[in-house]
């Protein structure tokens, strides 16, 4: 039986389990604006051919080295951005109630968000940061404009929501997911403040899910990387951590820990989740590359391969809606092999569709 197959039958009846239960989200936002770079352009509009891949938009740019060069970014489409959101809308449409913190405008919402916002009862706390995406067959180069974001600290998330009414959400929570550590520079300060001022007063259950994302840490020093991931640990006294990963950023984690970082084969992958949370000291670690997806658990190890598609509609919030789709199969009991592949179908299904899916999407994709 295919992984597929047992995690069809895993998923039978459990939907319902998701009806009762809380999330609470947060804390960036961004505005996308996905773009395809030009290589040639034959006509006006959409009659050009687009830089394929990032080594030829590279290659353009190391050209220009000593002259100038000029690069057309066609505009494809300008939409709702951020792990935070993106992770969010995956959930939302898995059937879990969110609860979004985040910066999704100040002290209007911005336009682009505002249906975002109210399906998510968000409370905005800053400006959104904006981020022009071009994505290439090969993967995406993202630049982002984040200064927004040194808005966001605990002192601001407290005068947004209230004090009492923040630790009554969190208490009331299956899931507080907080991602993008990379761009949030108070994010450390912000953890540790969570756990020393407001977490002695939420009673600790083990079957709340803490979930981190950091976001491609490249720009940021090992020393901060080492410091942010031993606060997250900490959040172990007050349920279960799963730090979510994908190939790139688990290699800079093996790297600031001082940890080998093996082929990223069926058995590297494993390695890496499993050394990550022996470190860590950690409930759940999870890898995702591009073609396959494994994690780490107290019971050991699990790998599946991803439906990986050349040609993708969408590839920007990809890994959002694997952290989605992991986190509701966390949620609805599944197993870490079939956690995975809720992961890997959900990013499927929106990366060929630019849709969150539903569980019934996530079925059918399963079935076909």
């Amino acid at each position: 039986m295919s992984h597929r197959s047992r995690t069809l039958q895993e998923l039978k009846g459990r939907a319902s389990r998701l009806a009762p239960l809380r999330a609470v989200v947060g804390l960036d936002g961004f505005v996308d604006q996905i773009v395809h770079p030009v290589a040639t352009r034959r006509g006006q509009g959409a009659d050009f051919t687009p830089i394929a891949t990032i080594t030829e938009f590279g290659q353009r740019i190391l050209g220009a080295a000593g002259k100038s060069t000029n690069i057309e970014l066609f505009p494809v489409m300008e939409k709702l951005g951020g792990n935070g959101p993106l992770m969010a809308n995956g959930l939302i449409a898995g059937g879990l109630a969110v609860r979004y913190i985040g910066a999704l405008g100040h002290p209007a919402i911005h336009p682009i968000l505002a249906d975002f916002a109210a399906r998510s009862q968000a409370i905005s706390i800053a400006e959104p940061s904006v981020t022009i995406a071009a994505e290439f067959s090969d993967g995406k180069i993202m630049l982002g404009k984040t200064v927004s974001l040194d808005a966001i600290t605990y002192e601001a998330v407290v005068a947004a929501v209230g004090r009492e009414a923040l630790r009554a959400q969190i208490e009331a929570a299956a899931l507080v997911a907080l991602v993008n550590w990379t761009m949030i520079p108070n994010m450390t300060a912000l953890f540790r403040a969570l756990q020393d001022d407001l977490l002695p007063g939420v009673a600790a259950r083990r079957e709340r899910v803490w979930f981190f994302d950091l976001a491609d840490p490249e720009k940021r020093s090992r020393e901060d990387l080492v410091e942010a991931l031993r606060v997250i640990a900490r959040f172990e006294s007050h349920g279960t951590v799963t730090l979510g990963l994908n190939l790139k950023e688990a290699q800079q984690v093996c790297a600031a820990l001082g940890l080998a970082a093996p082929q990223p084969d069926e058995a590297g992958l494993r390695a890496m989740a499993r050394e990550i949370r022996h470190t860590l000291k950690i409930s759940t670690v999870v890898v995702h590359p591009r073609e396959s997806a494994a994690c780490a658990t107290a019971d050991g190890e699990a790998w599946v391969p991803g439906p990986y598609t050349a040609t993708p509609k969408i590839t920007t919030g990809a890994g959002d809606h694997f952290n989605a789709g992991f986190v509701l199969g966390q949620l609805l009991g599944l197993s870490p092999e079939g956690c995975l592949t809720t992961g890997v179908s959900t990013s499927g299904y929106y990366v060929r569709t630019a849709l969150s899916p539903s569980l019934n999407d996530i079925e059918a994709f399963l079935r076909d």
